[in-house]
């Protein structure tokens, strides 16, 4: 299982599609070239603590089966740190995402 934090109306139409294509917090896969990910909860908490803080839109923490990607996802050290990080290489089915659960980022 890996982690997304995804605005909620990024979500809702990713539901009417079919498939979620945001990468990041204003960047879609198109953009970035992959969907962002973090590999368990506390990596997911602390990228909500660096980049979240200030969203007021409702968020969701998508939990996603990555046996049910149907596109390459590789684990990669983002710049500037040392830590590895799940990136998604195309769309997410929406049959991928397990749980859509509401999220808010703690300080």
């Amino acid at each position: 299982m890996i982690f997304h934090l995804a605005l909620a109306a990024d979500w809702e139409h990713a539901e009417k599609a079919g498939e979620y294509r945001v990468s990041t917090l204003g960047r879609t896969l198109d953009e970035e070239g992959f969907i962002h990910a973090s590999a368990d909860l506390a990596q997911a908490e602390g990228v909500a603590r660096r980049f979240y803080l200030d969203v007021t839109e409702p968020l969701l923490l998508l939990a996603i089966d990555e046996s049910l990607l149907n596109c390459p996802l590789k684990f990669e050290v983002a710049e500037g740190t040392t830590e590895a990080f799940p990136h998604i290489y195309g769309p997410i089915p929406v049959a991928a995402v397990t749980d859509a659960t509401p999220f808010t980022p703690r300080p």
